[in-house]
């Protein structure tokens, strides 16, 4: 029996089958993602937004996450990664020594921006209305590294001839943006540095009471932490993986909340960061 004929009919079939589904390019495309304690939480908090990436590409989506920042950024610089989502801080030193360039931000239908602010609050009922009414009082910071619970308050503090190692009392780190509301609400502090939005949020869930703080500070808008690809990257697939980021809506991104897409950043935006850093004589390399 010639089995030819059958044979050729059988991948005749195959192909028709195979082209009608699409198929993934043998090429995968690799995320890295902000570090967390639990890695696998972090791509678990990821996975539909990932899982929405790679429907619309066409490609395997690999997520990445590092033990720390700087395993992102080296992962970037030797190619092991095109695309990553970096805080501000850690974008602007993987833009000295990656390659890199930020591309897109997140915005949420909670905000509907891609900026926050650092903000100073005291109770109304504490009399202090400007940041030269704290001196000799006790202040906390949420964590060293924070963006706006540590490094823009402080920069603004040392900009304005205020020095926060000397200008307080006494400084707390109390590791969390609602503990340093909490703090200030039940007069543990006299004041406190937190996120604009998540004061916010803690007003809105009734934890405190918008008409007993007051806020005496506030910074410049703050950039969102952006995604960041290589600049080698083929310009066809950045202009795909803007596009697709940018179709991402109602899914959850980490602690930010539903998305309503990605929406173009540039380089520039991160100056704000570069100056701060420089204030504060940041060395970025240390920062996690």
């Amino acid at each position: 029996m010639n089995t030819l004929p059958l044979l050729r009919r059988s991948l005749l079939a195959f192909a028709l089958c195979a082209a009608a589904v699409p198929a993934l390019a043998a090429q995968p495309l690799t995320i890295g993602l902000i570090p967390a304690e639990d890695s696998q939480a972090m791509i678990e908090s990821s996975r539909q937004v990932l899982d929405s990436l790679q429907q619309q590409l066409g490609m395997q989506v690999k997520p990445f996450v590092a033990t720390d920042y700087n395993g992102v950024i080296e992962a970037l610089r030797s190619k092991k990664l095109d695309v990553a989502y970096l805080g501000p801080f850690s974008y602007v030193l993987a833009s000295q020594v990656a390659g890199v360039e930020a591309f897109a931000v997140a915005v949420t239908k909670k905000t509907g921006q891609s900026s926050y602010k650092s903000v100073i609050i005291a109770r109304k009922d504490s009399g202090l209305a400007r940041t030269a009414d704290l001196k000799g009082r006790t202040f906390a910071f949420v964590d060293p590294t924070s963006a706006s619970g540590h490094l823009f308050p402080k920069a603004g503090l040392l900009q304005a001839g205020q020095d926060p190692d000397t200008f307080f009392s006494r400084v707390i780190f109390s590791g969390s943006h609602d503990a340093s509301i909490l703090a200030v609400a039940n007069k543990k502090v006299d004041a406190a540095a937190v996120a604009d939005r998540i004061l916010a949020s803690a007003i809105a869930k009734g934890q405190v009471k918008q008409d007993e703080l007051e806020i005496v500070w506030s910074s410049s808008p703050i950039p969102e932490s952006p995604m960041v690809w290589r600049k080698d990257l083929d310009p066809a697939l950045k202009e795909k993986i803007a596009r697709a980021l940018a179709n991402v809506k109602d899914l959850p991104w980490g602690d930010q909340g539903v998305l309503n897409g990605f929406q173009p950043t540039s380089d520039a935006a991160y100056n704000v960061v570069r100056d701060t850093a420089k204030v504060l004589k940041l060395d970025l390399r240390s920062m996690k």
